[in-house]
């Protein structure tokens, strides 16, 4: 079992995209600490993140025991990051069925505008405190 299950990131670990968000977090977390974990690895499997609710390419956040999706998942890491980042709220006044269409256009075309890897990202050994398998 995982010991802390607040505070994951759940992405693609395919996805250029999705792999440039994660060094984008990384880079701004500070002591708001994330972490970090591919949706094809072990530990989406055993907190059953990986299911028929979770669309290919989608990135799920679990945080205060709840899981979020798509571009709530985005708006909730945003605003946990802190500073400016926290006037991305604001984009919560728009229904999730209007943010999440746009979600779902980038996340359709992600790897035709952005690519993909071989294999799931690797960490660095300076990351790898944040990374579950």
């Amino acid at each position: 079992m995982i010991k802390n299950q607040n505070n994951i990131i759940f992405f693609d670990g395919v996805c250029n995209l999705c792999n440039n968000t994660v060094d984008f977090i990384i880079r701004r977390m500070g002591n708001r600490s994330f972490l970090f974990a591919p949706l094809q690895g072990e530990s989406a499997k055993k907190l059953n993140i990986v299911s028929s609710e979770v669309e290919p390419g989608s990135i799920v956040y679990v945080a205060d025991g709840r899981q979020f999706k798509q571009s709530t998942a985005v708006l909730k890491i945003l605003v946990r990051l802190g500073g400016a980042w926290r006037l991305m709220a604001v984009f919560f006044i728009i229904p999730p069925f209007l943010r999440n269409l746009i979600y779902r256009f980038v996340a359709k075309n992600r790897y035709r505008w952005f690519g993909k890897k071989e294999s799931c990202r690797m960490p660095t050994p300076d990351e790898r405190a944040f990374f579950l398998p």
